[in-house]
């Protein structure tokens, strides 16, 4: 394929359009399913290890972080993690496009962060049809088990995501969001600061 039809292609997912799989395969290299499997592998015990494994599975990684094993990524080298970043077991990043997780984040069991999706008439899902559009989550947010954030969403710094939710538009900062559709049910305030919910 010639770059010209490459660059073509990256404009396209770029702009959240529909591409296929053909289209996208000379992306393939930049899959690190050998890395990942072997840091699913290593033993907690081998911080060093597991350490080197993060800066090599992602596009970059923060001090202090926690990931709990195993993980699953479609690429692992479109996710950018922040500092004193905690993620629990079965996370699992669907990273067509870039996933940007801020500081002092912290990601419940089974959660899955997905770029991509795909159009509704079966037609246009031909060769695995899809489009992506990144996700931010930013500095302090908490996401509670089973929440699944959907393309092109954006969280606000220090928000909650209770368990079970499926984010499918932007959270504004310092808010509290449940449900399916997730939506906002009250703002984070100081008196949260001395109540345990």
């Amino acid at each position: 394929m010639a770059e010209t039809d490459r660059n073509e292609i990256r404009a396209r997912i770029a702009k959240g359009l529909v591409y296929t799989e053909t289209e996208a395969a000379f992306l393939a290299p930049a899959r690190r399913a050998c890395e990942i499997f072997a840091y699913n592998s290593t033993p907690p015990g081998d911080t060093a290890g597991r350490r080197a494994l993060l800066t090599e599975i992602f596009a970059s990684v923060g001090e202090r972080t926690v990931l709990q094993a195993p993980f699953h990524a479609a690429f692992g080298s479109n996710v950018h993690i922040g500092d004193d970043f905690f993620g629990n077991v079965n996370l699992t990043f669907v990273d067509d496009v870039e996933i940007r997780i801020g500081d002092d984040v912290m990601i419940a069991p089974s959660v899955t962060l997905t770029t991509t999706g795909h159009p509704v008439h079966p037609a246009r899902r031909a060769d695995f049809g899809r489009f992506s559009e990144p996700i931010v989550i930013e500095d302090k947010v908490w996401i509670g088990s089973n929440v699944v954030v959907l393309p092109g969403v954006r969280i606000g710094y220090g928000s909650v995501i209770g368990a079970g939710s499926v984010v499918s538009r932007d959270i504004p900062p310092m808010s509290v969001a449940v449900g399916t559709p997730c939506r906002v049910v009250r703002p984070i305030t100081d008196e949260d600061l001395v109540t345990r919910m």
